[in-house]
C-alpha cells in the first residue's frame, strides 16, 4: 500500500519540470503589463478609475468596511475565546507531574550553577590571593 502512494523519479523530474515551467510563465506574462499596478504585498492593488473620485465614495462606516475601536477590540476577544477552546487542557493529574517535573529540573540546575559560582569564587580568591 504504501508503494501505491510513493513517487518515483520520473514524477519529481516532471513536477520540477513545471515548477520551472511555471516561473518562465510567470516572467513573461510581467512584461505585458507593464502599464497596470503591480501588487507586491499580501493585499490586492486595484487601478482608480474616474469614477472612484472622492465625491463618489460611500460615507458610511459600514459601506467603507472600516470598523471602529471597539469593534475591533470585541472580534479580538471572540477569536481568543475561540482559540481557548480550541486548547487541549491537561487533566489534574497531567498538571500535576509536568509541575513536579519542571520543579526538580529547575532544583538541579540551581544546584549546579550555584556549585559553579562557589568553585569559581574559591578559584578568583585563591588566584588574586583573598584573605582567608
Amino acid at each position: 500500500m504504501a508503494e501505491k502512494n510513493r513517487r518515483d523519479e520520473d514524477d519529481n523530474d516532471r513536477l520540477e519540470d513545471e515548477a520551472i515551467d511555471d516561473v518562465v510563465d510567470d516572467d513573461a506574462d510581467d512584461d505585458e503589463d507593464e502599464d497596470e499596478p503591480v501588487s507586491r504585498g499580501g493585499t490586492a492593488t486595484r487601478a482608480r478609475t474616474k469614477a472612484d473620485s472622492a465625491d463618489s465614495r460611500p460615507k458610511t462606516m459600514t459601506e467603507t468596511g472600516r470598523v471602529g475601536i471597539f469593534g475591533r477590540l470585541a472580534r479580538f476577544f471572540r477569536e481568543v475565546v475561540a482559540e481557548l477552546r480550541k486548547v487541549i487542557w491537561p487533566t489534574r493529574k497531567e498538571l500535576l507531574t509536568y509541575t513536579a517535573v519542571v520543579v526538580v529540573f529547575v532544583a538541579v540546575v540551581l544546584t549546579i550553577v550555584a556549585g559553579l559560582d562557589y568553585a569559581f569564587a574559591r578559584g578568583v580568591l585563591w588566584v588574586f590571593g583573598g584573605s582567608s
